[in-house]
């Protein structure tokens, strides 16, 4: 586990949003901003990568609403509230550009930061996460049914109720993600218009169609003869052996291929 530099929360409206920085706080390059999935939170997602991402750049890692250490509201989940939060987060740390990591419902809203605040992504990384309700497995529509005494004895549960300012709202949050809204996706002149270099990762037998992956890969400029026409900005990688909710467990595998796509075109 990496130990964080500091801590705080920003005031973002009723919000109070839990943050954490990590790393060398005079580390040169643009700040890395993770974004972790429903039902995770910083440490559940990015504990086992967050060593070997902070060790030499600076790190912006925080909870969602109604996750970790962060409050909920009288609202729903989306991908467009989430991503209003981090711009103000970021606007309250004072940080005018990042990379971004986000999983799953963080992926979601790195591609809406992407999308609609360009100005603030230098470098994506999107992981599980399909930019149009079609690219799920059709099994993801479970998620709309899940009960608290279903992931009893999970860490998903025993974090939860460690960290939460409100312990007891753990079928609410589950009931928030089940209607989780994504929107209608983003259309595909809005992917190949995206204007930061991006990395998409999946798993093998992810929760997102590999049909899917590649699509957003080729609407990126990608899925070309690299050594004729040169490797695009852009990129797709697929990690063996893993599931939707293991998307960090091959740590060194996901260290090599973020950090590498992360690292061009600085220092």
């Amino acid at each position: 586990m990496s130990t964080p530099t500091s801590t705080g929360y920003a005031p973002v409206g009723d919000l109070q949003m839990y943050y954490e920085l990590h790393g060398p706080a005079d580390a040169d390059g643009t700040p890395l901003l993770l974004l972790h999935g429903g039902l995770f939170d910083i440490d559940l997602q990015f504990g086992a990568v967050l060593p070997g991402l902070s060790a030499d750049r600076r790190v912006i890692a925080t909870d969602f609403q109604g996750h970790g250490r962060t409050n909920d509201l009288d609202r729903p989940l989306s991908s467009a509230a989430l991503a209003g939060d981090v711009v103000a987060l970021l606007a309250h740390l004072d940080v005018g550009q990042v990379d971004v990591f986000g999983f799953s419902v963080g992926g979601a809203v790195a591609l809406e930061l992407l999308v609609n605040h360009p100005e603030l992504v230098r470098r994506a990384v999107v992981s599980s996460v399909s930019f149009t309700p079609d690219g799920m497995r059709p099994e993801n529509a479970a998620v709309g049914e899940m009960k608290v005494e279903m992931i009893e004895g999970t860490p998903m549960a025993d974090s939860y109720r460690a960290k939460s300012p409100h312990p007891e709202g753990l079928q609410g949050l589950l009931d928030k993600l089940g209607a989780f809204d994504g929107g209608p996706g983003w259309s595909d002149a809005q992917i190949e218009g995206i204007a930061a270099p991006t990395l998409m990762t999946v798993g093998d037998c992810d929760a997102v169609h590999l049909e899917h992956a590649v699509r957003f890969l080729r609407l990126r400029g990608g899925d070309v003869n690299g050594d004729f026409v040169g490797v695009p900005a852009s990129q797709l990688a697929v990690f063996p052996g893993t599931t939707h909710f293991n998307g960090m467990a091959r740590t060194a595998l996901v260290l090599d291929v973020v950090t590498t796509f992360l690292d061009v075109g600085e220092g």
